[in-house]
């Protein structure tokens, strides 16, 4: 007999069950049979939060916060970091291998001949105010782009579920740079198909009157970098968010705006602006003891530092800082980093930090980098969705067939009032509530 299973005996009733391990999980269905009595429901378990509860199988993406492990479909992305692309990341996350030269082609032409926004998405955009916020007008134009594409709602064409991941990936950047001009009131700039997928974006940023805009190669780069650590991170809230909208069969854009919309949240894709307020909030390296001496008294919180799941320093983090200093000469050098700097260096050695196993994460540098190129700290969360548009799609496209996956539907723990006759107005008690 295998000894991948579990023996578990229940005190109540004193009866032995054998649950089977796969994968190093047990089915939560398989603990159904432990029943304290025969019209009882059976066992289940409660983890708010989804602490040590695994939703779905997949071959995405791999993190080991112990060890400070991130990959994408096997490979290390300190090594994709420094020799792809972005849309060559894309394509692996997609496919699950890295592409050969002319497949990497196709797949471009693929996105580039998608930027283009429908005129009338552009009025849409216009119906908000000047300085509505750019995650809630992102949210809500990438939602509305599913009346612009019925046919996206035949989820199970695979050709037509693939034009939409086209659609999606080509117009983030599209829908991200407009909301930009918006907020700043400058005209929309369109995209540029002969620039690559970062240069087109800051194009449609950054362009002014010149005729052909051309993007510096660092800056340039440096958006590769940035996009390619934010593609995918696993079961986060809005990937999550992502597979459960999905899996009520919903449309890709439907489902993307709600997973857009879990990113929105302070405790989620916010956080780099979290950072850069902190940075700005302490002022100078010379108030970094006082700062500090503040947190570990609970007077405050240090922003960029720890993460649900990374227990060591985020790898992420480690490709951010190098590629700020490429950015910063060309930029000149944002003081805010000689602060962080300093600040990082001095939690690092600190007991107080290093017996909590809290480093560096991916939002501790990754704010001061877009600041220096300019784009405001309102913008970052939506810098944060244009690259994690390819994760999200490529978990709903894993969610769907997968076969044993169904429409998310989380048990509860009932804890409120037992069953009880309905009361009449005039005889109810002052009391009852």
């Amino acid at each position: 007999m295998s000894n991948q299973n579990l023996t578990i005996t229940d005190n109540r009733t004193g009866k032995i069950y054998t649950v089977a391990i796969e994968n190093g999980a047990i089915k939560a269905t398989d603990l159904r049979q432990i029943k304290a009595a025969d019209d009882d429901a059976g066992l289940c378990t409660y983890d708010p939060g989804f602490m040590n509860t695994a939703a779905c199988k997949s071959r995405i993406c791999y993190i080991d916060g112990d060890k400070g492990i991130l990959e994408y479909r096997g490979y290390p992305i300190e090594q994709l970091a420094e020799n792809c692309t972005f849309l060559e990341v894309a394509y692996l996350l997609a496919h699950g291998e890295l592409p050969l030269q002319e497949d990497l082609g196709e797949f471009v032409h693929n996105i580039t001949h998608h930027t283009i926004l429908h005129e009338n998405v552009k009025q849409f955009m216009h119906g908000f105010r000047y300085d509505a916020h750019p995650m809630g007008m992102f949210v809500s134009t990438v939602a509305a782009l599913a009346t612009f594409y019925p046919e996206a709602k035949d989820i199970f064409d695979t050709a037509k579920r693939r034009k939409q991941f086209f659609r999606l990936v080509a117009k983030a950047p599209t829908i991200g740079a407009f909301i930009y001009r918006h907020n700043v009131g400058m005209p929309y700039a369109y995209p540029d198909n002969d620039l690559s997928y970062t240069g087109n974006f800051l194009n449609m940023l950054y362009k002014k009157t010149e005729v052909k805009y051309k993007p510096n190669p660092v800056m340039e780069r440096a958006l590769d970098i940035l996009f390619i650590l934010h593609a995918d991170h696993e079961q986060n809230c809005s990937t999550t968010a992502m597979r459960s909208v999905g899996s009520a069969n919903t449309d890709p854009y439907s489902s993307l705006a709600a997973a857009a919309a879990a990113l929105y949240g302070p405790l989620h894709g916010g956080a780099n602006e979290a950072v850069l307020k902190m940075l700005r909030a302490i002022g100078n390296k010379d108030k970094i003891p006082e700062f500090i001496k503040r947190v570990k008294a609970g007077e405050g919180r240090l922003m960029g530092f720890g993460h649900r799941v990374y227990k060591n320093y985020d790898p992420r983090a480690r490709i951010i800082k190098r590629a700020a200093d490429e950015v910063f000469e060309v930029t000149g050098r944002n003081p805010l980093i000689d602060i962080a700097v300093e600040l990082e260096r001095i939690a690092l050695e600190d007991e107080y930090f290093i017996k909590r196993r809290l480093y560096p994460n991916v939002d501790f540098y990754s704010g001061i980098i877009y600041e220096a190129m300019g784009i405001p700290s309102e913008m970052f969360t939506v810098m944060f969705a244009i690259p994690r548009t390819v994760g999200w799609l490529t978990h709903y496209e894993e969610m769907l067939l997968d076969s044993e996956q169904k429409i998310a539907r989380p048990k509860q723990l009932y804890l409120g009032a037992a069953r009880r006759d309905f009361v009449p107005m005039h005889q109810r008690k002052t009391a009852q509530t």
